[in-house]
């Protein structure tokens, strides 16, 4: 009896940071990077125009500001903001070349990184991702194309980790299928739908206004909600879950593509940009997926009668979830 208690209680436990994660509430809008985006761009040959935004938490947070080249000098900047993020923009006047001077966001990586890009007259644009433990990048006189690859495949891992919308219906899909080959499958699905649709809107060959489609995103969670609650009865998701990995992975691809569209692509580089990006969000997803897996697997053999009973339980927390991001995606 008592080993029996014990093996319940060790599923519980495992069970708990995956449970906890699924019913963690608030506004979530996953197409919404949250870091700080910097453009420093050269405007003759002593003038240049320091952009950033800056996400905050209330109307009423204090500007932070970028430091710029130390021979450089920057005005008094115009500031406007709104609920989410605020958006200012300055002058700065330089002395000689900014080239292998420092640049960077001290001040404003301190909750989160900072994608920096560096626009000097006819050159290629340079592209830094700053983090609180490298605040600060040096302007290069003849910029590397791994900047940009290393900058928007890391922004693609925060993307995916940070999107809770994209990354319940992985987890719930992962949860649905759970059979090695078939989670594989219908996730290579998905990452083919999402990638097709994101380079479709990059490139500017589709669009969806962005309403309809985080109501979507909402929906597909619901929808694989509801297929995971219904337990081991045959559903179309366990008939085709390729299928139906894919044609809402259509939809998700929009909500990434307004991701990347928030934060700009670099001219001369897009096509790195965008492979880097997508790379990045299947990084973070293949993470994910190993890690759900780990989890039931752990539970599977230290405590399988508690197995089933975790699952639908996080099936119940991803549909309320879900729910609620509907609702409040179609009432906004």
């Amino acid at each position: 009896m008592i080993p029996d208690t014990a093996n319940r209680l060790a599923g519980l436990l495992l069970a708990l940071p995956l449970l906890l994660a699924l019913a963690w509430p608030g506004t979530v809008r996953a197409d919404e990077l949250r870091s700080v985006a910097i453009a420093f761009t050269q405007l003759d040959d002593k003038r240049w125009q320091l952009d950033w935004k800056q996400p905050v938490a209330s109307p009423a947070a204090r500007l932070a500001y970028p430091t710029v080249p130390d021979n450089c000098r920057m005005a008094e900047p115009v500031v406007r903001g709104g609920a989410a993020a605020l958006i200012a923009g300055a002058e700065v006047l330089c002395d000689g070349s900014v080239s292998d001077r420092g640049i960077g966001a001290r001040d404003l990586v301190v909750a989160g990184d900072a994608l920096l890009r560096v626009i000097p007259l006819g050159r290629p644009v340079q592209t830094y991702r700053l983090t609180a433990s490298e605040p600060e990048a040096t302007i290069a006189g003849v910029p590397a194309t791994a900047q940009v690859w290393r900058s928007y495949f890391g922004l693609g891992v925060q993307h995916i980790l940070e999107g809770w919308d994209h990354l319940l219906f992985v987890i719930a899909l992962v949860l649905l299928v759970a059979r090695g080959w078939t989670v594989v499958k219908a996730a290579t699905a998905f990452t083919i739908a999402h990638s097709l649709t994101l380079a479709a809107v990059t490139l500017g060959y589709a669009g969806l206004p962005s309403r309809p489609v985080e109501a979507l995103i909402a929906l597909s969670i619901v929808f694989l909600a509801v297929e995971l609650a219904r337990g081991t009865r045959e559903t179309l998701t366990r008939r085709l879950p390729w299928a139906v990995a894919f044609a809402f992975g259509l939809f998700h691809g929009f909500g990434f593509a307004g991701a990347l569209h928030e934060i700009g692509l670099p001219e001369g580089e897009v096509p790195a940009a965008l492979v880097s990006f997508n790379l990045g969000v299947e990084a973070g997803q293949l993470l994910v997926i190993a890690a759900v897996l780990a989890l039931r697997g752990a539970l599977q053999r230290f405590s399988p009668g508690v197995e089933p009973r975790a699952v639908r339980l996080a099936a119940y927390a991803i549909g309320i979830t879900g729910s609620f991001w509907l609702f409040e995606r179609i009432m906004a």
